[in-house]
């Protein structure tokens, strides 16, 4: 359509409003409400009267509207017997006022009661006949079209999602609206509800301590189903978020709402049925828990764990509809028990019901006693007529059933609490002041003042939020025998404690589902024990991860550990990872066969050494002994058996004291022996030379000049010694690095200059001996001396030539153990090669242990 075809519809529309505003200005100027009237289901005159918003009927028919033509009412289904007992206790309280001398003396109470059906915008739409009435009022010009409010305080409605919308709408006038059932904790925000109150605790607190009473069994892996309304997803929102700080994943969260479409039901069943946790957190009102139980029952989706919210946890409707055992063991919180005495009589007590004319109560007559008027338009088949005698012995449905009573008992305190406030506000002792004006404000900001006790002995009071006091009992489902299901009180739950006080759990045998005495294992993953870490899988949630082993050398000591701890430098993991053991200290012990061995070859050494200094002693006159310079030999010997010792230096603790002992006792001694072995190198070289005619060398290496040189040679080692210990000595240390699971005692050099120049040094006099010695083995056979140092030399260089790298690869305590063998390999060598053939002479040839024999000449053999 072009814009020139628009133009005359939208000419004749605004020709319309014109004419509509001139005959408007002509008329008296009037306040008239819009729409049809809406009349009170039940009410009752008074001074002071009070509204209240129940949904008789749990829904409506639903149809499709074009608007071509004005809407019909809503028609409401499903009668709803648990909102007429919120109205009786409603009843009972303004009547147990009406007829107190003590509570607003001479002022009576009256009430007009709507059906709100469940459906928002019906509470609105009635909410505004509370506030408006409905007559159509004149007004002259002058005067503004305002008027007090009809009501003065109005009682429900009973879900959250309805309120929110009637405190929206009645807000800004400040009309007190006290709720018994609404527990949104968004419902506590004052700057968008500044005029909703309530005698039931928010849903702030449930959420929590839901969450509480989920951590506490250990159940960290939950399903979550909640109602698609205000109640459902904010109480829902405030459970994942306590869960998420207490460690808790959810596997699924998904809504409903009871007039959802099937196929919507489908898809959450079979989310349910592909899941693996094992416990369901349900944050669902009544109506639409019986809707899930019916589709869980078709598909006979049985053994999960329920954890419930107090909208069905003591519903005895939702029980009954429980064919299939599905919510057995289920666990919640609930309103705390209560008993209001006078309430139940007077609410089985239905002549008020009868008596009013109402179509509403005509249904609510059929439905409760299974009858039929005459003049009904009821289409049920019944089979027996209604008199309006009927009483209520022998019925048994959710009217008679109290298990609701501290619901009840919430609305008889709302009641109470808006009589206080008017009690104090009328200045009432035993007449009111009538004449006092009222407007919504003044009442409000008493009625959140108000602080008084029931006759029950409990306070009732309102904080800054108009909530209540948070107190929840732990309620467990335990079906009998006959199939009803007990609500056992199994614990507590304050708000107002500690955080680590708050869950109360009596030492009760509680009954989980399935009939289980055990309670259910709902986790992703199992519990990581000690010894392990937790490693997050890659794209799941915190909760599911896997047990890793800790490395070599660090612990968790601790369940579900997410770090492994390195131990300290001086300790190691045990083989379970789960403590710190001191590590084993490595040594070359004597204990050990190793050390023992060595020890064993060094005292043999001794022992060895001190017989052939015994045999040289016994035989030093002999012309063996005379011949090899037996000063130097004794000096040797001694040396030697220095040398044997020294090595037991190295077995054993490493201490300061044996560090620096080792080293420079090795150095001092092996200088000392090489020193003597150079020396009788030398004088037999001299010797050899004297007996050349004119040779006068014998007179320069005489037995002073070889005493001076042992100690010249000797005393440059002791210098190096002294500087090494001076300037960097060794020092015991702890090696931390050759072994993982051991702590390696040695010595640390402290300086290896020292260190290798104390070598070098007992290498370059080795050097030069054999050096000496290889030079006189062309002496006669008989004067054989030289050729055995040069075979010892050969040993000795061999040895220590062979030792720097074995020494050097050698780990831990085998490098100590090759320094000693090379000790004792060199020592045996000089010992055995210079002293052994003497003393095979000395014993086994004492016929060649003459002058004679050693002097003789005879032709040189070669080397």
């Amino acid at each position: 359509m072009t814009f020139t075809q628009k133009w005359p519809e939208k000419g004749w529309a605004l020709l319309q409003l014109l004419l509509v505003a001139c005959f408007s200005q002509a008329e008296e100027p009037v306040c008239r409400r819009r729409g049809d009237l809406e009349n009170p289901q039940l009410s009752k005159d008074g001074d002071i009267i009070l509204g209240g918003l129940f949904s008789f009927h749990s829904t409506w028919k639903d149809r499709r509207e074009t608007y071509m033509h004005k809407p019909l009412p809503l028609q409401c289904t499903s009668l709803h017997f648990r909102e007429f007992q919120f109205a009786q206790a409603m009843l009972f309280a303004i009547e147990e006022i009406n007829n107190s001398t003590d509570l607003l003396p001479g002022i009576s109470l009256g009430y007009k009661l709507y059906d709100v059906c469940g459906s928002i915008a019906r509470g609105v739409r009635v909410t505004l006949a509370l506030a408006n009435g409905n007559e159509v009022q004149s007004a002259p010009s002058e005067v503004p079209c305002t008027r007090p409010a009809q009501v003065q305080a109005i009682m429900g409605e009973t879900s959250s999602s309805p309120c929110m919308a009637i405190a929206t709408v009645i807000g800004p006038f400040y009309i007190p609206m006290i709720s018994h059932f609404a527990t949104c904790a968004c419902l506590s925000d004052k700057t968008k509800y500044p005029s909703f109150l309530r005698t039931i605790p928010s849903d702030y607190y449930q959420s929590r301590g839901l969450a509480q009473l989920v951590k506490h069994f250990g159940w960290t892996w939950v399903g979550a189903i909640n109602t698609n309304d205000d109640y459902g997803n904010n109480g829902m929102a405030i459970f994942k978020e306590a869960a998420q700080q207490l460690g808790i994943c959810l596997e699924y969260s998904v809504s409903i709402f009871r007039t959802d479409p099937p196929d919507k039901l489908q898809k959450i069943i079979d989310i349910i049925k592909a899941s693996t946790s094992k416990v369901i957190v349900a944050f669902l009102s009544h109506l639409d828990m019986d809707v899930v139980i019916h589709e869980l029952s078709q598909h006979n989706l049985t053994g999960y764990q329920w954890v419930g919210s107090e909208s069905w946890i003591v519903d005895s409707e939702t029980a009954s509809m429980d064919k299939h055992h599905i919510l057995d063991g289920a666990i919640g919180l609930s309103i705390p028990k209560a008993n209001v005495s006078g309430m139940r009589e007077f609410m089985l007590d239905v002549k008020l019901f009868n008596s009013s004319s109402n179509e509403l109560f005509t249904e609510f007559w059929e439905t409760l006693f299974s009858c039929k008027f005459k003049q009904s338009k009821s289409s049920a088949g019944n089979q027996r007529e209604c008199t309006g005698h009927e009483d209520l012995t022998g019925v048994k449905n959710s009217f008679t059933d109290m298990s609701l009573m501290p619901i009840f008992y919430n609305v008889y305190k709302g009641v109470y609490a808006v009589a206080q406030a008017f009690h104090d506000i009328l200045s009432c002792n035993k007449t009111c002041n009538k004449k006092v004006q009222l407007d919504s404000f003044t009442i409000l900001q008493h009625i959140r003042k108000t602080q008084f006790k029931t006759k029950e002995g409990d306070e009732v009071y309102f904080d800054e939020n108009g909530d209540t006091a948070a107190k929840y009992e732990i309620i467990n489902w335990r079906p009998t025998e006959n199939g009803i299901v007990d609500f056992i009180t199994v614990g507590l739950h304050d708000s107002s404690l500690p955080a680590d006080k708050q869950l109360n759990l009596q030492n009760k045998s509680l009954f989980w589902a399935q009939n289980s005495q055990q309670v259910p294992l709902s986790v992703c993953s199992e519990k990581c024990p000690p010894g392990t870490r937790k490693v997050l899988q890659k794209g799941k949630p915190v909760c599911c991860y896997d047990c890793l082993r800790c490395a070599e050398g660090e612990i968790s000591n601790i369940t579900d550990s997410i770090t492994c701890v390195r131990c300290d430098p001086d300790f190691w993991s045990n083989e379970r990872r789960d403590s710190c053991v001191k590590k084993e200290a490595e040594f070359l012990s004597y204990e050990e066969i190793m050390g023992a061995l060595l020890t064993a070859a060094s005292l043999f050494g001794t022992c060895l050494t001190a017989v052939v200094a015994f045999i040289f002693f016994r035989y030093r006159q002999t012309p063996v002994v005379r011949a090899n310079n037996s000063e130097l030999s004794f000096l040797l010997l001694f040396s030697l058996s220095l040398c044997f010792l020294c090595s037991l230096t190295f077995i054993g603790r490493p201490s300061e004291w044996s560090c620096m002992l080792r080293h420079t006792a090795f150095g001092i001694t092996f200088v000392l022996c090489i020193s003597c072995v150079l020396g009788k190198t030398i004088v037999v070289l001299m010797a050899f030379r004297a007996t050349l005619p004119g040779s006068n060398m014998m007179k320069w290496f005489g037995p002073v000049q070889q005493k001076l040189s042992v100690l010249g040679f000797t005393l440059i080692q002791v210098i190096i010694c002294i500087l090494w210990l001076t300037i960097s000595p060794p020092f015991p240390f702890k090696n931390l690095k050759e072994s993982k699971d051991k702590i390696i005692l040695e010595c640390a050099l402290g300086s290896t200059v020292g260190f290798w120049a104390v070598l070098g040094y007992i290498g370059l006099l080795a050097m030069l001996c054999f050096i000496l010695a290889f030079l006189a083995r062309t002496l006669p056979d008989n004067f054989n001396e030289a050729k055995f140092i040069t075979f010892s030399m050969l040993i000795f260089c061999a040895v220590w030539i062979t030792f720097i790298p074995a020494y050097v690869s050698s780990p831990a305590k085998f490098s100590v153990a090759v320094e000693i063998f090379a000790i004792l390999a060199s020592s045996f060598g000089l010992l055995i090669c210079i002293f052994v053939p003497k003393c095979y002479i000395i014993l086994l040839k004492p016929e060649k242990n003459t002058k004679k024999n050693i002097m003789g000449k005879g032709a040189p053999k070669p080397f």
